[in-house]
């Protein structure tokens, strides 16, 4: 028995090490190509902006190598995480293949992508609900503005719902929308401090 458990955790160990290895080799051609063709980098965010994103999305982000458990507020996925599942699966479904998302995100894409360039992906692929991918479209789509007119309160609106575009995008659900801004608000004051990791709604009171 003991035999035969080990020869399954070598199986499953060499499959994972496979699987990063195939990530590794096609995460730069990737990269490059979507980086030519971009809306929107990081540097065309406001300090504000970025800080905001950060705050919300990923706020151990520039601390982390594409993973993080511990940061409260973060959730189990992170920027880096978000980019890997878009990256390396045509078809993600939650379960096992969470295990190789993270993976791919720590040990292909973190290490071979630059935390800006993360964060100019991460802006341009993101889904945000309603057909709309990335946020200068988001922003247009929502708003009818350039994300650099956005105030902030419409800024954390479409940053706000990332956490589930279906149910929080401020066309389809404007009162849930409204009030996860609120919270946002409250976050991002210091009135309100995220009671672990899970907690990404802010509503623990």
């Amino acid at each position: 028995m003991k035999h035969f458990l080990l020869i399954v955790l070598l199986a499953v160990a060499g499959c994972y090490g496979i699987t990063i290895l195939v990530a590794r080799s096609s995460t730069h051609d990737k990269a490059d190509r979507l980086l030519e063709n971009v809306k929107i980098t990081k540097q065309d965010l406001s300090d504000e902006q970025l800080a905001i994103l950060l705050k919300i999305q990923d706020p151990g982000f520039y601390g982390h190598h594409g993973v993080d458990f511990k940061t409260p507020g973060n959730g189990w996925t992170t920027i880096t995480q978000s980019l890997s599942k878009q990256f390396y699966f045509n078809d993600f479904k939650p379960g096992i293949r969470k295990i190789k998302q993270s993976l791919c995100a720590r040990f292909a894409l973190d290490p071979l992508i630059s935390k800006d360039d993360q964060i100019t992906l991460f802006l341009n692929m993101i889904y945000f609900g309603n057909q709309q991918r990335g946020l200068v479209d988001a922003a247009g789509y929502y708003y009818f503005k350039d994300v650099a007119d956005l105030s902030d309160t419409e800024y954390m609106s479409l940053i706000g719902i990332l956490i589930s575009p279906k149910t929080l995008n401020p066309k389809d659900h404007p009162e849930e929308n409204r009030q996860r801004v609120e919270r946002i608000k409250k976050m991002l004051s210091g009135e309100y401090t995220p009671r672990g990791l899970f907690d990404i709604t802010y509503d623990r009171d």
